[in-house]
Parts: structure tokens; C-alpha cells; sequence
């Protein structure tokens, strides 16, 4: 194994008391609330913020996109899924898909042939996008932290968030605009907007998401409604920022 890394660095544990830190797309937070509690539980300093890409940065090299194995079939049809995991893969070299969930479902789907999974799983990983299946959120808690720690305390590197070059198209705009809700991200905003064409519309229609858009349930169409017809009010903490401005 000359010139080959060992194993060491990856089941020592010589550096007890350092724990990393891990930067969490803050949509990402919302909906998987387990995998944040669990990493906090770690030890693991969990800071969030809303990324333009991926849903955890792990170091300056390293970020991770997660997908349930169901919302990654749903994705095959779609382009942007490959688009969005390339544009991560051209400033973070690390690029890293976990699919989380029992694999061999996919022979359950009726509409989607395996062939096509195999194969979308393959064109990822010939241009150099990691994948990593977990069985759980539990897993995933782990892998997250064994691979922050390892790219943090091992090879000494920070977790930073990269710019990406931003597409200002109408149809980005307006994907944006309506994954900002509460729970919805790209992926359901893509889908309500091929249902409603609009952002206008779709609002207005918010009351049939469940009835005409896969995946929107009573509890995402409450939260989104609480958002979009609660009278703003300007929070305490708001306010005593900008008493500290005028000071």
C-alpha cells in the first residue's frame, strides 16, 4: 500500500473533545429536524443558513446533496437534480449524494424501470459524484459526522460556503421565489409551478396543493399558509436592531 492512505485516520479517535462544525442548508433543517437533533447530540456545532447548493458543507472541499430514495426516483425525471449536483461538483472537488432509505425499493416502482435508477446512479459517479446509501436518518447522522470529522480534525480544513454563479432566468427566479416557503425547496416548488404555472396562481391555490401536487400534505399547505396571510408584525429583535442602528 505504498503511497496509499491508511486507514488509521478513519477509525483512530486520538483527538477526543474536538468536534466539527457543519454548515446546514436552513430548508434542509426544517425537514429533517432528526438528523440535525442527532448530529447536535454528537457534539457537532450545527450552524444554518440558506445555500444556493447542496445541503451540508462539510469543509471548503466537501458538500453533501440528501435524498430519500423515494425523492430521488421522483427526481429521474427531471434535469435539474443532475444540473444542481454538477454546479456543486465545480467548486466543491467533494462532491457527495447520500441516498437515504432501502435501495432495492426502487423494483417496487411501476412507472420507473431499475434500469433507470442504476443508470442515473451511474452517469452521477462517472463524473466524479460520490454516492453513499444509508438505511435510516440515523445513518446518515453517522456518515455526516464521520466525514466532518474527518475533512475538520484530520485534514485540518474548514467549512466554508462557496458562491455560485448565479442563473438569472425568469424560471430560476421564480423557482426560488416559491422554494423559499416553509418546507417546500426545489424540488416541490418545481412541481407546483408545472401545476400552476405561476407563483401568483399557484398562492392563490394553496388550499389544493395536496389534491394536485405529489408529496404536499395538510401540514406543509398550513405552514405555507401561515406565512403567506399572517399580518406581518415586526419582531422585538428587529426592532432592538434597529434601535442599535440609530444609537
Amino acid at each position: 500500500m505504498s503511497g496509499m492512505e491508511t486507514l488509521v485516520p478513519f477509525i483512530g479517535d486520538k483527538k477526543k473533545g474536538e468536534e466539527p462544525t457543519i454548515i446546514v442548508d436552513s430548508r434542509e433543517a426544517s425537514s429533517a429536524q432528526k438528523i440535525v437533533k442527532g448530529l447536535i447530540e454528537k457534539g457537532v456545532t450545527i450552524k444554518t443558513q440558506m445555500l444556493d447548493k447542496g445541503d451540508y458543507i462539510l469543509s471548503d472541499q466537501c458538500a453533501v446533496e440528501r435524498k430519500t430514495v423515494n425523492d430521488f426516483v421522483y427526481t429521474l425525471t427531471r434535469r435539474y437534480l443532475f444540473e444542481q449536483l454538477f454546479l456543486v461538483k465545480d467548486v466543491y472537488p467533494k462532491a457527495l449524494l447520500v441516498l437515504e432509505g432501502y435501495l432495492p425499493v426502487v423494483y417496487k416502482y411501476s412507472s420507473i424501470q431499475p434500469q433507470a435508477v442504476w443508470g442515473a446512479m451511474f452517469n452521477l459517479a462517472k463524473n466524479g459524484i460520490a454516492i453513499i446509501n444509508t438505511g435510516s436518518y440515523k445513518e446518515t447522522v453517522d456518515f455526516l459526522y464521520t466525514a466532518a470529522k474527518q475533512e475538520q480534525i484530520v485534514e485540518k480544513r474548514s467549512p466554508i460556503v462557496h458562491a455560485f454563479k448565479k442563473c438569472a432566468t425568469l424560471s430560476d427566479a421564480q423557482i426560488y421565489f416559491v422554494a423559499s416557503l416553509p418546507s417546500i425547496g426545489r424540488e416541490k416548488a418545481t412541481a407546483i409551478l408545472d401545476a400552476y404555472q405561476t407563483p401568483v396562481n399557484a398562492l392563490m391555490n394553496v388550499e389544493q396543493w395536496s389534491k394536485t401536487v405529489n408529496g404536499l400534505g395538510p401540514v406543509i399547505t398550513n405552514k405555507v399558509k401561515e406565512v403567506i396571510s399572517t399580518p406581518y408584525k415586526e419582531s422585538k429583535q428587529q426592532q432592538d436592531c434597529k434601535t442599535e442602528e440609530t444609537q
